[in-house]
């Protein structure tokens, strides 16, 4: 999601360009998608228009609705593809083979948040879709905020090896301390603050998940 497709400035050339339909398709989305986020990064979920999408992604109001029934769509498939993007950099980052060993359990949990912070430092308009304007775009995106945060914290006890009431209470309430400390950062767009936050969170990570 870094890179604007179709080249430096997000568009596809005009005329022939040798692209297949599907291959369109995907750009327009992603296109779409980096719009919405940086729109909303600017005016915030309620005060951005379709309009104001597809003036940033140059495309025309029929093919966002070829793409999107609405906004709220458009946001919540953005949402999703965020956290797919979240969650495969994070099984990046922690590798394979080493799940629930206890002497691996602090270093896999510190790559497990540096991983985090990274994509969250990478793409501040995701992050701030995902974590702050979720919150504005209705029941819908906090459900789905809540799914990603449980799956999350599922995913943290198993990599540790921990399976209890207790364990998964505590994965629950580091999860729930992670996105309230980045939330505020990334709502005043201060990444500064927001990498400063990487001792803190890997502190309380080893502390609820790894004592």
């Amino acid at each position: 999601m870094a890179d604007r497709p179709g080249g430096p400035g997000g568009v596809l050339p005009r005329g022939r360009h040798g692209l297949s339909r599907e291959e369109v398709e995907a750009s327009q989305r992603a296109r779409i998608m980096l719009a919405l986020a940086e729109a909303m990064a600017e005016k915030g979920y309620a005060a951005t228009s379709v309009a104001d999408v597809l003036k940033r992604a140059r495309v025309s109001r029929e093919t966002f609705y070829e793409h999107h029934d609405s906004k709220l769509d458009c946001f919540l498939q953005t949402f999703d593809a965020a956290a797919a993007v979240l969650q495969a950099s994070i099984g990046e980052a922690l590798g394979g083979g080493t799940e629930g060993r206890r002497g691996d359990r602090g270093a896999l949990l510190e790559r497990a948040i540096g991983a985090y912070l990274d994509v969250l430092l990478a793409q501040p308009a995701f992050a701030r879709l995902f974590l702050v304007e979720s919150y504005a775009a209705g029941a819908a995106a906090i459900e789905r905020r809540a799914t990603v945060q449980a799956r999350f914290a599922d995913a943290l006890l198993g990599m540790v090896g921990r399976s209890s009431e207790e364990d998964r209470i505590a994965a629950q309430a580091l999860v729930a301390f992670i996105g309230t400390s980045v939330t505020m950062p990334l709502a005043r767009n201060d990444l500064a603050a927001l990498a400063a936050l990487r001792p803190a969170l890997i502190t309380a990570a080893r502390v609820l998940l790894d004592p």
